[in-house]
């Protein structure tokens, strides 16, 4: 009771902070804006953000929360996007992004998005082979402390239309409510792809002499569709996944109301301060121990591991080698680490570069992405493989998901994610299959990587 009371209150207090925004705003009319990109905003006492974004009814949807800091965002309504639901080039991203960003001098704007893993394929519908959104309304939050972000853009419109449109967004703005725990919901069916005997015949193929000594690793996933016997509420999965691993990056995007795909991925893509960047290596799996005792003994047993301790060591020499031309000194950890998670844990390595002068995040992006983790190495052979044997599409799974910025700019590798549908949820998992994999132990780790979400999920 006392937390729907709370909320009662935030909503009414949100109440007063949206109409100063919209005082804002026709203030704004009367003054001719200077720039082409327009960013209003005022403070708000703190409210979980996922709770507020559930009872919108504004697409797309979008949430994002990073891994090593306490912020989390949480955004409504586009102003601008850049959608390309067929052939997609770095360089006009680049070109677009670039000319979108000399239009305002506002250092706090930020375009949220992502790419899919292979753009030369055709995507999931609404979220194409790369889509970025500039949100019209966005709440960004840090502690204790809540910014709600108002954006506009005068590009070849009516100003009068654009401050009007962008009061209409605050005037459908939702009051925020409490998430309910999800319910267990019945299982009416499942369907692997590839199933276990087709995944056997691809790692018996990766694995044979003669291909593995040219391609000495392929990540070959699977696509889990769950039917069940009730409607999903994105945010209320992704709520309850952040609550069990949340040293992880935590994001959504929903373009409709037909789709949404939400991941809870422990793996950086890269982060960019200005010219610094970081990211990591990120490659090697076994469960958690039931003790501390048992969990330290896995753990050491996967550092002394050779099939995985080598994988890990593809994936960062790989970065290491493709972040070279584009940098002016870069750094690798020599030996791995455990990262730790719900169900599983992995090994890391963690690399720093920084960046020669001018080089920009598309650069960056067709450099790192997509990572020998979810692909493999090298990358074209590895990524043929797949194209041709997988047997599905896989969209934005596995992905690189995040922001751009003029100052810094975030992504995350999407796998542990979903895409969720009426009455069905779209479950992926990936294993690196190198010389020596076995397949029934991978396919097991492809199980430890979706347990997680099903335990929140469904009643077994």
């Amino acid at each position: 009771m006392l937390l729907y009371v709370r909320y009662f209150f935030l909503g009414h207090f949100f109440s007063s902070q949206f109409s100063e925004l919209i005082t804002k705003l026709k203030q704004l009319s009367k003054v001719p804006a200077r720039e082409s990109i327009i960013q209003l905003s005022v403070e708000a006492p703190a409210l979980p953000l996922l709770s507020w974004l559930a009872a919108q009814n504004q697409y797309p949807k979008i949430y994002w929360h990073g891994r090593d800091r306490d912020e989390d965002i949480a955004a409504i309504g586009s102003c601008k996007s850049f959608f390309f639901k067929d052939q997609v080039d770095d360089n006009d991203l680049a070109k677009i992004y670039q000319q979108q960003r000399n239009k305002t001098s506002q250092q706090d704007i930020r375009y949220y998005g992502g790419l899919a893993f292979d753009r030369t394929v055709e995507c999931w519908p609404e979220f194409g082979r790369a889509h970025f959104i500039l949100p019209r309304i966005e709440l960004r939050r840090n502690s204790r402390t809540l910014k709600i972000l108002v954006n506009l853009n005068f590009d070849g419109v009516d100003p009068d239309q654009e401050i009007q449109a962008a009061i209409d967004a605050i005037e459908r703005v939702q009051k925020p409510q409490p998430l309910s725990p999800p319910n267990k919901m019945s299982l009416m069916g499942r369907s692997d792809l590839p199933n276990f005997e087709r995944w056997k015949e691809l790692v018996e193929q990766v694995t044979q002499a003669n291909f593995n000594r040219s391609t000495p690793k392929v990540v070959l996933s699977r696509h889990t569709q769950i039917d069940v016997n009730d409607d999903i509420d994105p945010w209320t999965v992704l709520a309850c996944w952040q609550g069990r691993n949340p040293n992880s990056f935590q994001f959504g995007f929903q373009f409709s109301p037909e789709r949404a795909f939400i991941s809870c991925s422990p793996e950086r893509l890269y982060l960019r301060r200005q010219q610094e960047l970081f990211t990591e290596a990120l490659a090697g799996t076994t469960v958690r121990g039931l003790n501390p005792e048992e969990d330290n003994s896995l753990a050491q047993a996967l550092l002394d591991d050779s099939k995985n301790s080598h994988e890990n060591q593809l994936v960062r020499k790989h970065i290491v080698d493709a972040l070279t031309p584009l940098s002016q000194y870069i750094g690798a950890d020599e030996k791995p680490k455990i990262f730790k998670l719900d169900h599983i844990q992995h090994l890391h390595r963690s690399i720093r570069a920084q960046l020669r002068p001018g080089v920009n995040d598309f650069e960056l992006l067709r450099a790192l992405h997509p990572t020998p983790a979810v692909g493999g190495l090298p990358r074209n052979a590895a990524l043929n493989f797949i194209r041709q044997r997988e047997g599905y599409a896989r969209g934005w799974y596995a992905g690189a998901c995040g922001y751009l910025n003029h100052h810094e700019s975030e992504f995350s590798v999407a796998i542990r994610s979903a895409l969720i549908e009426p009455r069905r949820i779209n479950l992926f998992a990936g294993a690196g299959i190198v010389a020596g994999s076995d397949p029934e132990a991978e396919w097991q780790e492809l199980e430890n990587k979706l347990a997680t979400v099903l335990s929140i999920l469904i009643d077994f």
